[in-house]
């Protein structure tokens, strides 16, 4: 076993609060499309960018084209949880893992089995009608063949942070608190480009910072421990 994999394993072992911090990397091994990568979302050529068509204001102003690029290219039908996912619920249930803050909308997490995720930018799984509020699910939204529309007449959203709008205030609060309570912080599967987002990790306080990412991050040389490699891979190899 590869020497950054044992130091790895040695500290989760040593560990008792331990707390992941994931972006899009955890998701693109099972399918789903990384936003800023070389092949990622931002970098394909569309009628708008990417960045506006996922604003507040464009959703406002263009809602079938939002709706269009969101059945294009958010929904992933079929994805299912890879071996991260698997191992950080396995982590949970052991009492080990605290928590995942994640700035992932797909629910893979807790598909997987994880309980206490903090999902920074919202889910796709969720709905709401922004005249009523009513609540629906994600099928009604996937399903409908044009703008979903709530039996009150307006239209149904994800209910997802949008460029734009401000992230949720209670899931922050209890994100910080997780991440500057913990003796280890995992990040993994980011770039951490995305703020305020990436600002949470400045929390932490504790013995362990581990980073794993298959590209360098601003946070590299804070680390403990850096391992330039796949998460689904390098957790695959834990146990």
């Amino acid at each position: 076993m590869d020497e950054k994999i044992l130091k790895l394993q040695e500290l989760i072992d040593e560990s008792s609060r331990i707390v992941f911090f994931g972006g899009a990397g955890v998701s693109t091994e099972s399918g789903i499309p990384d936003f800023r990568s070389v092949d990622g979302l931002y970098n394909q050529k569309y009628r708008f960018p990417p960045e506006e068509i996922l604003s507040a204001s464009f959703f406002r102003r263009y809602p079938e084209e939002f709706y269009r690029f969101y059945r294009d290219k958010l929904i992933v039908r079929g994805a299912k949880p890879n071996a991260a996912h698997l191992y950080l619920a396995e982590l949970e249930k052991r009492g080990k893992l605290r928590a995942v803050v994640t700035q992932n909308i797909d629910g893979l997490h807790q598909a997987a089995g994880s309980k206490n995720v903090l999902e920074l930018h919202g889910t796709l799984l969720k709905n709401y009608c922004v005249k009523c509020g009513k609540r629906y699910d994600a099928d009604f939204v996937q399903n409908a063949t044009d703008v979903p529309r709530c039996s009150c007449g307006g239209i149904v959203r994800p209910d997802i942070v949008l460029y734009e709008e401000s992230l949720d205030s209670d899931v922050l609060t209890r994100s910080v608190t997780e991440i500057s309570r913990a003796d280890m912080l995992i990040i993994g599967g980011t770039s951490l480009a995305v703020y305020p987002a990436a600002g949470l990790v400045h929390y932490f306080g504790g013995k362990h910072l581990v980073l794993i990412n298959k590209s360098p991050t601003s946070m590299d040389s804070m680390a403990e421990l850096v391992i330039a490699d796949r998460i689904g891979q390098v957790f695959s190899q834990l146990h």
